[in-house]
């Protein structure tokens, strides 16, 4: 089982938030169909018309900008957190010991070999996941004039089945983006997956 403390901390807190949403719905259902009394029916939720205070408008804003900076935090946890394999499990007994595969070192013969197909300049992936689960993403930069349906091939003929033989694996779901340099120098990219 993986250790995604991000996942966790997500589900976490839209559990608390589910909850605090429903108490409050039918809080408010109760209340409004005259269930269980909170106020009398000629009181006043905030009695006067005075404005509040300076400090508790400066308080108001203090808690909505701290609010605000939290949600910006919590995405941006979204948007940098990436589920990267560090290490592959192969084995684990008490006897014999574990053996342990770093995930970089894992899939630097395969980058290195794709890197090598005719019309790729240069290849890079990541390994995402537990051994159980894992995905690979692949960003594969080619010459201009390489054959992306040739190097597809490739990939799905050789480099891909090499891969999961290496790592012993049946099925590992690959996210292929490719990407074309145009003579200006920017990049067209094109994405792909296969199993």
């Amino acid at each position: 089982m993986s250790r995604n403390r991000p996942a966790r901390l997500n589900r976490t807190l839209l559990a608390v938030l589910g909850v605090v949403l429903l108490a409050a719905g039918g809080f408010a259902v109760v209340v409004h169909f005259g269930w269980w009394r909170v106020l009398d029916p000629d009181s006043r939720l905030i009695p006067g018309t005075a404005l509040p205070g300076t400090v508790a408008l400066y308080v108001t804003a203090a808690v909505a900008i701290i609010l605000g900076l939290l949600c910006l935090r919590w995405l941006a946890a979204q948007l940098l957190v990436k589920s990267k394999t560090r290490m592959l499990r192969f084995e684990h007994d008490i006897d014999t010991g574990r053996t342990e595969l770093a995930a970089n070192v894992a899939i630097a013969p395969f980058l290195a070999e794709v890197a090598a197909y005719p019309g790729v300049h240069a290849a890079r992936g990541t390994l995402h996941g537990a051994r159980a689960d894992a995905r690979l993403h692949l960003v594969i930069t080619a010459d201009q004039d390489g054959d992306l349906g040739e190097i597809r091939r490739a990939l799905h003929d050789n480099g891909l089945p090499r891969l999961r033989h290496a790592l012993d694996l049946e099925l590992l779901p690959v996210g292929v983006e490719f990407r074309v340099a145009t003579p200006s120098g920017q990049r067209n990219s094109f994405a792909g997956k296969t199993k």
